[in-house]
């Protein structure tokens, strides 16, 4: 008999989502452990290795758990990176359930299913994304960190629809993070650079997840 299909997960959570468009909303979180990258700059180190094996039952268990004491219509899939793992099955049930989902991801993984809402993040040295992600992508997200300069911005601007907005996200609300932000935003203004923004991350300024 063969065993059953695990995906390594750190935590389920409810909080609101903290960054980018959906900014402000009642979401459940299920983080899942690995990342492809690990940045310098990440905010979620935590979940670059461990995490629980737990099967797909238990993590829509936890999920419907956590729905009844806050009763959320949105699930993020968020890590690390959760597309190294093969979260299909995983989607497929939240869908039945009735979840609008969200991924975060950094695109490098050439995976895309059928969720709601993309949310890709490109990130250092080179930006690299898969190009499937220039269509599937409701936003992006780039954190201002040092080496995010305005030759990075144009390329980002370049390679998505004029549609899909470019959020400039300090680096952990950090005050020259912020300056960055607010210089390259302005820069990209002066050079007609179309639906470019700063946020910030919500969560972290109201002090929880």
């Amino acid at each position: 008999m063969l065993p059953r299909p695990t995906l390594k997960i750190v935590e389920v959570f409810p909080s609101i989502q903290g960054e980018g468009l959906r900014q402000g909303e009642a979401t459940i979180f299920v983080r899942l452990a690995g990342c492809n990258l690990r940045c310098r700059f990440c905010d979620t180190k935590s979940a670059w290795t461990g995490g629980e094996d737990r099967t797909r039952g238990w993590v829509l268990d936890e999920v419907r758990a956590t729905r009844r004491g806050f009763p959320a219509s949105w699930v993020c899939l968020t890590g690390g990176e959760p597309l190294l793992q093969d979260i299909s099955g995983l989607v497929r049930d939240l869908k039945k359930d009735g979840f609008m989902i969200q991924i975060e991801t950094n695109g490098t993984i050439d995976r895309l299913l059928a969720v709601d809402w993309y949310t890709v993040s490109p990130k250092p040295p080179d930006y690299a994304f898969k190009k499937r992600f220039a269509k599937a992508a409701r936003e992006v997200k780039l954190v201002t960190s040092r080496e995010l300069d305005i030759e990075v911005v144009r390329k980002i601007r370049k390679a998505f629809p004029k549609t899909t907005p470019i959020i400039l996200q300090p680096e952990s609300n950090g005050r020259a993070s912020m300056k960055r932000a607010m210089s390259l935003l302005e820069q990209g203004l002066r050079e007609g650079l179309p639906n470019v923004r700063v946020s910030c991350q919500l969560h972290k300024i109201f002090g929880i997840r």
